[in-house]
C-alpha cells in the first residue's frame, strides 16, 4: 500500500510565516514526488495508506535558542505545551493569536498523546499538559515523586466522532430502490439496487467492532449487521497512550485500554484523517474538530445509544444527547510555572472571550460562559488537584456536570 507522508517540523509560532495547519490534508494532493513513500505500518501487520511523521509541534529550527524579545505587553519568556493530540490544533491557534500581542512569548507547542504529556509534565519537562481525560491514579503519583503540583481546568467539550470514508457503501440496498440505467450494448435497461452509506451505528455495533474477541475475526461489515454488505473494514484508530482511546474503550468495550489490536493505530489525528480519506473502506475515531476542519472529506456515522441515532454537534455534545462520546477536555498547569506571568497570561487569554471566537473558527466547542467564569474563579484561586481524584476516564460527564461540580462548596 501507498501513503503519503506530510513533515511537520518544530517550528515557533511567527508571524513572518504562517501555515494553516488545520488544513493539513490538503497536502496530500501535492505532487506525488513530495507525497508518496513506503513505510512500515505503526500497528500489527498492516500498512498505513497516509502518515504524517515526525512529532508535531511548534519550534521554528531557525529560532531554537534565541531568547524572546520584550513585546508590547512587557511580556518575554517561554511557556512549553504538551500532551493530547486532540487540543494540538487549539493550542497551536492560541499560541498564535496569543503572540501577535506578547511577541516576547516563546509558545512551543507539542503533541505526544495525553500519557505521554502527562509523563513529561509530571517529569517538570512542560509548563501545560494538554488532556482528553483527567490524571489517572498513577499519574498523580509520578507528579508526586516529582514534586510536581498542579491545577486542572476544564477548556473545551468534545465528542470522540466516528467516521467512514465518503465512499463508503455498507448498507444493503432496498430492493425497491434501484438505479436504472441502460446497456449500451444491446439497449436494455438495466435495474440495479443502489448500495447505500452508513448512517449510524448502535453502542453494541461499535463494540462488536471493535472489542478484543473481534481481533482477527471481524473483518467485513456483514459481520455486524446482516443488512451490511460483504465489504471489507479497515480501521484506524489513536494509539493505546491516547486520551481518545482510553475513553473510547471505557464506554464503547466497557475497559478502558481493552480492544482488539489488529487496527492501524497512530498518536497523530491528522494521520487518522488522512487514512479514512484514502480509503473508502476505512473506519476511524477521534476528535470532534479533526472531523469539523475536514468533513468534506469524511463522512460522520450518527451513534444510537438506545434513544435513536444522534450526530454528533457543538449542541448535541454541550448537552450530552450524543451519548456516550460526549466528553469534556482539560489543561493542567503547573503550580510553579502559573506563578510566572507569560504562563498565567496565557491562560487568561485561553479562558477569554477573545479566545472563545478562536475556538468556534477552528472547530472546538468552548465552554458556556457561565462555567467560564468559574474556571476562571479557579484559576485565579489557584486550586490545586483534580477533582475526578484519579479515577481517569469518566463515562457520561458532561460540561454541565462540570458546571454542577464547579459549583459546590468545598
Amino acid at each position: 500500500m501507498k501513503l503519503v507522508q506530510l513533515g511537520r517540523n518544530n517550528y515557533i509560532v511567527n508571524k513572518k510565516a504562517k501555515v494553516d495547519r488545520r488544513s493539513l490534508t490538503a497536502l496530500c494532493f501535492l505532487p506525488l514526488a513530495f507525497c508518496l513513500l513506503t513505510l512500515p505500518s505503526c500497528s500489527s501487520g498492516k500498512t498505513p495508506l497516509v502518515s504524517p511523521s515526525g512529532e508535531v509541534g511548534s519550534g521554528n529550527p531557525e529560532d531554537k535558542g534565541a531568547s524572546p524579545t520584550p513585546s508590547s505587553s512587557g511580556l518575554s519568556g517561554e511557556v512549553k505545551i504538551d500532551g493530547s493530540s486532540s487540543l494540538f490544533l487549539l493550542s497551536e491557534a492560541m499560541g498564535e493569536a496569543f503572540q501577535k500581542s506578547n511577541s516576547g512569548v516563546k509558545l512551543i507547542v507539542n503533541s505526544s498523546s495525553t500519557g505521554a504529556g502527562f509523563r513529561k509534565f509530571c517529569a517538570g519537562e512542560t509548563d501545560i499538559s494538554n488532556a482528553s481525560r483527567p490524571i489517572k491514579p498513577e499519574e498523580i503519583e509520578l507528579c508526586k515523586k516529582g514534586n510536581i503540583e498542579y491545577i486542572e481546568l476544564p477548556i473545551s467539550a468534545d465528542g470522540i466522532v466516528v467516521v467512514v470514508n465518503p465512499q463508503n457503501k455498507a448498507v444493503v440496498p432496498n430492493p425497491q430502490d434501484k438505479t436504472v440505467a441502460v446497456n449500451p450494448q444491446d439497449k436494455t435497461v438495466v435495474a440495479t439496487p443502489q448500495k447505500k452509506a452508513l448512517e449510524c451505528l448502535k453502542v453494541e455495533e461499535l463494540k462488536k467492532i471493535w472489542a478484543p474477541s473481534a481481533q482477527g475475526s471481524i473483518k467485513t461489515w456483514d459481520q455486524i449487521n446482516s443488512k451490511f454488505t460483504k465489504k471489507p473494514i479497515t480501521l484506524f484508530g489513536p494509539d493505546k497512550d491516547s486520551g481518545t482511546y482510553d475513553f473510547f474503550t471505557k464506554v464503547i468495550i466497557g475497559e478502558a485500554g481493552k480492544s482488539r489490536t489488529d487496527y492501524t493505530a497512530n498518536k497523530d489525528d491528522n494521520f487518522l484523517v488522512l487514512n479514512v480519506a484514502a480509503d473508502k473502506n476505512a473506519m476511524g475515531f477521534f476528535s470532534y474538530a479533526y472531523y469539523e476542519t475536514n468533513k468534506d472529506k469524511l463522512k460522520v456515522v450518527g451513534i444510537d445509544s438506545g434513544k435513536g441515532c444522534v450526530n454528533p454537534t457543538p449542541e448535541t455534545i454541550t448537552d450530552g444527547t450524543y451519548r456516550p462520546l460526549t466528553r469534556p477536555e482539560f489543561i493542567y498547569i503547573k503550580k510553579e510555572s502559573a506563578s510566572r506571568p507569560e504562563v498565567k497570561a496565557f491562560v487568561e487569554f485561553l479562558l477569554s472571550t477573545t479566545a472563545k471566537k478562536l475556538f468556534l473558527e477552528i472547530g472546538y466547542i468552548p465552554l458556556p460562559e457561565e462555567l467560564i467564569k468559574e474556571v476562571q474563579q479557579h484559576f485565579a484561586e489557584g486550586k490545586l488537584g483534580s477533582r475526578f481524584e484519579g479515577k481517569g476516564s469518566q463515562v457520561g460527564v458532561t460540561i454541565k456536570d462540570l458546571m454542577t461540580e464547579e459549583k459546590k462548596p468545598e
